[in-house]
């Protein structure tokens, strides 16, 4: 039982049997997770290598290493070539199928593997991007108001008799956060729902990853701000305005290999109401490469917290 208001937590621990559904036709949680990340590494291994192009080099202040940027444009008739049933991860095809495209952007950078100004360790990274993501992107994202956990999935620390085999990933961890965003006058505050997964891959060199997908909760008891509770139950104004609810999506990855760390980003977004989409792809780029600078500005703040 859980108080009224506060999020629900929720222990699942999925034998391993033959079938990958259970007998409502939903995914078992040990499939689904694996399908997930399984995915994910593969977006970031193969897709954004071969498929996105770079289109620039940028500062982000106070990071010492520049960020690259990439785009990759999937056109609607190849979105409509996806095979939605997959084996894993069984989904809907969007109601306006082959009617529109999706536009991805990315980012990679370069870091010393270090404790210091400009830069991070990769135990620094750990703790700030795979534990808790989504309440930290709340505190080094000014742009943020609120990271409302919905629904957390017990499986970072299983015990040992029960624990699920998620085959080459560790340390999983799934939560569901709505993410709320401030945006200039007179544009409405916007919330995204999204499903966080993060885990470690189980690879020579320490790597971990964190997938973000959006959910629709419209229907869920325990959202906030997506079924309207907000509106009556928010602390402050800002948390009881009626937000718009947009779309969001994300694969993150961080490996130290060979005295650096590697930071590689894809995302693609929409932040639905009448901002248009050619408006959005316009500040993304932008964006992401501010939340390098961001994170790294946040890290040191935390580091000099701790060494004084």
């Amino acid at each position: 039982m859980t108080a009224e208001g506060e999020p629900e937590t929720i222990t699942i621990y999925e034998p391993t049997v033959s079938g990958r559904f259970d007998d409502h036709g939903r995914p078992l949680l040990e499939s689904f997770v694996f399908g997930v990340l399984d995915e994910a590494n593969i977006f970031m291994n193969d897709i954004m290598p071969q498929r996105f192009k770079p289109t620039s080099q940028k500062p982000s202040p106070p990071a010492d290493a520049k960020v690259d940027v990439f785009k990759y444009e999937i056109f609607p008739q190849t979105l409509e070539e996806i095979h939605w049933r997959s084996l894993y991860l069984p989904r809907n095809p969007p109601a306006d199928l082959g009617k529109s495209g999706e536009a991805w952007f990315a980012r990679a950078s370069k870091h010393p593997d270090k404790p210091q100004k400009g830069t991070a360790s990769f135990v620094e990274f750990e703790s700030g991007l795979r534990d808790n993501h989504s309440e930290h992107e709340a505190e080094y994202t000014p742009s943020v108001f609120d990271a409302r956990l919905v629904l957390d999935w017990n499986i970072l620390q299983p015990p040992a008799e029960n624990a699920p085999d998620f085959h080459g990933f560790k340390n999983v961890s799934m939560r569901i956060f709505e993410m709320g965003h401030k945006l200039p006058p007179p544009l409405s505050t916007r919330v995204f729902p999204v499903l966080v997964i993060t885990a470690d891959l189980d690879s020579y060199y320490p790597d971990f990853i964190v997938v973000q997908i959006p959910v629709n909760l419209e229907q869920f008891p325990k959202a906030f701000y997506s079924n309207g509770r907000n509106l009556t139950e928010g602390d402050d104004s800002l948390k009881r305005k009626k937000p718009i609810l947009g779309a969001y999506t994300s694969i993150e990855r961080c490996k130290s290999k060979n005295g650096h760390i590697e930071w590689t980003m894809a995302t693609a977004s929409d932040a639905k109401g009448w901002l248009p989409m050619w408006a959005q792809k316009m500040g993304v780029p932008g964006a992401i490469v501010k939340d390098v600078g961001l994170f790294l500005k946040w890290t040191e703040q935390k580091r000099s917290r701790t060494s004084s």
